[in-house]
């Protein structure tokens, strides 16, 4: 190993590898922040070091990122996105680097089609500079080779079943890549929309086509997506629709924004509304407000977080019969700057609501809001009120010590 390598490597691979039992999520976290320590040496010698010294290096801590996520609690994903980060990064370094193209392939399909470890893509759209025209076709080669000795190709319906599933998702995805790369609309639209039975697909399509600069097409078919049913892939559709009409038709956007609303009435698509009608807000908050009314939540979250009114939001709280005690909670914090006494009788149902189930986590909660009643009381005709709701809460529970130990780390009566 070359110094330049050597280097590289004791100050970035340590930081990857471990014997630690990763299994544990607290200790799979800790290494995980780790690892996002020796990507961003990595990015930083990207920019100052020899280019083929990076690429071996980072080509080695590819390897053994992945040897720790098989084994890892990766639950909260911070492991996966240092995985990421460098395979996001080792395209960008191979441009510079100007590795053997043969290899180069080579080390692409063994990645996607012979490691334990397949939780992550490769994309050949973006290896392409690095491959080059050679490269590309080497690549394609490799592929066909492959499809060809997988026998005949599964329906789509029966390809989770299939022997060969890792193998055949894997060659549609880079037929898909492929496509764009080739910036052919048809292959495109064939690879990705697939039999167009599911809304997911036709956005992918959408997708696609926005990349590769088919601006109308990419509308028409992110329509089509979020036309396809009411289902939660084509709310989402609807959303990326949008946002092709807010990037390049900007006066079809308002009426998408009224539509999607009219189909998929919530907090979200009423907030979305709202930010993009501007001065023209009036013509619809009639409308807008006599939807939400059938769903209290939606109703008193568009009223505090988007309208930016709390007063409307409690309001609406009480008189649309609100039950979701989370939305209480949040809705009382913001309340109890601007009436602190009303706010006690919601802190007063919270706290009986909480103690119906028992377990330290429910009796903190319970005191924290107790304490904060005490805090919102204190000097007014009410404070005696929580005094005695307190002292009748801890006889009625007099059988729960832990209820009485937390009531005392509160600092309660």
């Amino acid at each position: 190993m070359v110094s330049g390598v050597s280097d590289l490597a004791d100050a970035v691979l340590p930081l990857i590898r471990t014997r630690a039992d990763v299994w544990r999520w607290r200790t799979a976290n800790e290494h995980g922040r780790q690892m996002h320590e020796a990507v961003a040496i990595l990015e930083k010698a990207a920019e100052i070091e020899d280019p083929p010294v990076v690429f071996s290096v980072t080509q080695k801590a590819i390897a053994s990122a992945l040897k720790v996520i098989m084994r890892a609690d990766d639950s909260s994903g911070i492991i996966g996105d240092a995985c990421q980060a460098l395979l996001d990064l080792h395209p960008q370094i191979a441009v510079r680097a100007k590795p053997a193209v043969g290899k180069l392939a080579d080390w692409m399909i063994k990645f996607q089609f012979e490691n334990e470890c397949d939780y992550f893509h490769l994309d050949p759209v973006a290896y392409a500079p690095a491959l080059g025209e050679k490269g590309i076709a080497a690549y394609r080669a490799r592929l066909a080779e492959i499809e060809a000795n997988l026998g005949p190709r599964p329906a789509e319906d029966e390809r989770w079943t299939s022997s060969h599933f890792h193998e055949w998702f894997t060659l549609d995805r880079n037929a898909q890549r492929l496509a764009v790369f080739d910036r052919d609309v048809e292959a495109v639209i064939r690879t990705h929309a697939r039999d167009q039975k599911v809304a997911a697909w036709l956005q992918d399509t959408a997708e696609a086509l926005s990349e590769i600069g088919e601006t109308d097409l990419a509308i028409d078919w992110a329509r089509r997506a979020a036309d396809f049913d009411h289902g939660h892939q084509s709310l989402k559709a609807a959303g990326y629709w949008c946002a092709l009409l807010a990037a390049h038709r900007p006066d079809e956007l308002l009426a998408a924004r009224l539509e999607v609303f009219r189909r998929w009435p919530s907090s979200s698509t009423a907030a979305a509304l709202y930010q993009d009608s501007g001065t023209a807000w009036s013509a619809y908050q009639n409308e807008v407000m006599e939807q939400l009314a059938r769903s209290p939540h939606d109703a008193v979250v568009f009223a505090q977080h988007h309208l930016r009114d709390v007063r409307l939001a409690w309001d609406l709280a009480h008189t649309l019969s609100l039950e979701n005690d989370r939305t209480w909670s949040d809705l009382a914090k913001a309340y109890e700057r601007v009436d602190p006494i009303a706010v006690l009788p919601v802190l007063n149902r919270l706290v009986l609501t909480e103690l119906v189930e028992t377990g330290a986590q429910h009796y903190q909660i319970a005191a924290r809001r107790l304490k904060k009643m005490r805090k919102l009381a204190a000097g007014s005709e009410h404070e005696a009120d929580v005094d005695w709701f307190i002292a009748e809460l801890r006889e009625t529970n007099r059988r729960r010590p832990r209820l009485q130990q937390e009531f005392d780390r509160a600092g309660l009566p």
